[in-house]
């Protein structure tokens, strides 16, 4: 299969978060016939990372990594002249086929780089936990993105919050009797909208999504229990953000900060041109594979969309340009 073909092959299997077994057994099967030493990486029941050397280079010092899982919903490939469509065109199922074929593509040149393709990246990084526990000592990590095949100088953090009211029952005629759980919670999320957030220069601003909200038990019940989930993207340290939070919510609702990602500022390289990616990837949970860089053809902005797609000539520059990396990196 060429770069197309292989990426359309990829697109057209299924792999939404948590469902990435049938692309594991493809990519491992076919890493193999094309000359690779690969092997899976257990992380749960038929969910594994596939990590892939060469036969004469088991520990090289330069990993091309990126992710198999997808978001919902699923749509098959197509393609024109010019693009590649369908569910992980770019994200990440076109980068991860440029990463086999500039690693190919470098061998010939006598450098040898690994693969490391990883499950649950669209959710929690469940696979680059479990590989961050199995290093190979790597000293240079190139993990791919949508970065519109420019390097990133930072990547945002992220931040999970998970605010909680609660309030007393009762008949909505009668709303003196209860205590409302959903009043508590528009006023805590007014708060934390009127906040303001912090910047980084050169990066940008943190920003907050309002993710899910839900509470409540009839529109005659005065509401008992109300909740929603809130995205912070992190532009430095969480530590003022997560007290400045809980100072804002007081005593309206119970706050409990579910997860993080940290900030990263990454390496760049002379000549080649930088991003900010206000995204998360599964670098910050990879610490132990490197130095990271982070690369890969495709725009972000279509990622997570209807009409996702990836356009031809980008994947054929990111092979260029993995390589490129690759050599300036070991040389």
């Amino acid at each position: 299969m060429d770069l197309f073909s292989l990426t359309r092959h990829l697109v057209d299997i299924e792999s939404t978060t948590p469902n990435e077994g049938p692309v594991g057994e493809f990519l491992c099967a076919e890493l193999v016939r094309r000359g690779f030493d690969a092997r899976k990486m257990s992380v749960e029941g038929a969910r594994n990372n596939i990590l892939a050397t060469w036969p004469d280079n088991p520990r090289p010092q330069i990993v091309f990594s990126t992710h198999m899982d997808t978001v919902p919903p699923f749509f098959p490939s197509s393609e024109d002249g010019e693009r590649i469509y369908g569910r992980g065109a770019c994200d990440a199922k076109g980068i991860l086929a440029a990463q086999i074929f500039a690693a190919e593509r470098l061998r010939a040149d006598g450098i040898f780089v690994g693969l490391l393709f990883l499950v649950g990246e669209e959710t929690n990084s469940a696979g680059a936990l479990k590989a961050n526990e199995k290093p190979i000592g790597s000293r240079f990590l190139i993990n791919g993105e949508p970065t519109d095949n420019r390097l990133a100088l930072a990547t945002k953090g992220s931040l999970h919050v998970v605010l909680t009211a609660r309030g007393n029952m009762a008949h909505s005629a009668y709303p003196e009797l209860g205590e409302s759980a959903i009043d508590k919670l528009v006023e805590a999320l007014h708060k934390l909208h009127t906040m303001k957030l912090p910047e980084t220069v050169d990066v940008g601003a943190c920003t907050k999504n309002v993710g899910t909200i839900e509470g409540g038990r009839a529109r005659n019940v005065i509401p008992d229990f109300a909740r929603a989930e809130l995205f912070y993207r992190l532009v430095g340290p969480s530590d003022n953000l997560r007290g400045q939070i809980t100072h804002a919510v007081g005593d309206l609702c119970e706050v409990e900060f579910t997860r993080e990602a940290r900030f990263m500022r990454l390496r760049t390289l002379d000549g080649l041109p930088t991003m900010v990616a206000a995204f998360t990837t599964d670098i910050p949970s990879l610490t132990n594979w490197g130095e990271p860089l982070l690369l890969g053809p495709g725009s972000i902005h279509v990622a997570h969309t209807e009409h996702e797609f990836v356009r031809k000539n980008e994947l054929v520059d990111a092979v260029d340009l993995y390589c490129s990396v690759a050599k300036k990196l070991s040389s």
